[in-house]
């Protein structure tokens, strides 16, 4: 019952959030929608940007992660994990990640993400002679800026220990 309660009200923000923008849908509206109370919204989602992250892909990718074999290099293990992980996922699971990222990207945040990815993605098509909706263009901007996000977290600094990584 738990889990079908907090996959209503995730499925129903998404679906609100679609259609008013995630600013402009109301907790309450969300809640009404999924058949719950508000109070019951918040003992699933502290905040309610927080039904945009709470898909599970992240578990799902750390163990097809896992799962490859030991002499694949990094790349290709990651690679080969998230095909698994997607693929294991059905059609409705899938149309909802892609929802859930769409709505992210529309956010403050997201959408000063996808500024910068859309300007660098820009100049390397320009820079090839292609067009700005270039796929490769982007996908080679959204790698760069996913790098350097990565390069300012918390140990970037090499500090060995950083709170969630075991070694």
């Amino acid at each position: 019952m738990k889990a079908r309660t907090r996959a209503a009200i995730r499925e129903h923000a998404l679906r609100c959030s679609a259609i008013r923008g995630l600013d402009a849908t109301a907790v309450e509206q969300i809640a009404a929608a999924a058949e719950a109370s508000p109070s019951t919204f918040f003992r699933y989602y502290p905040a309610k940007e927080d039904v945009l992250t709470g898909d599970g892909i992240d578990a799902l990718a750390v163990q097809a992660l896992a799962a490859q074999p030991p002499g694949l290099g990094p790349v290709a293990a990651v690679r080969a994990a998230l095909a698994s992980a997607l693929a294991s996922l059905p059609a409705e699971d899938l149309a909802r990640l892609a929802a859930s990222a769409r709505l992210g990207m529309s956010l403050p945040m997201g959408s000063e993400f996808v500024g910068t990815v859309e300007a660098l993605a820009g100049a390397v098509a320009r820079r090839a002679g292609g067009g700005c909706d270039d796929f490769a263009a982007r996908v080679l901007a959204g790698a760069v800026i996913g790098v350097i996000m990565a390069a300012a977290l918390p140990g970037a600094d090499g500090a060995r220990h950083r709170p969630g990584c075991p070694v």
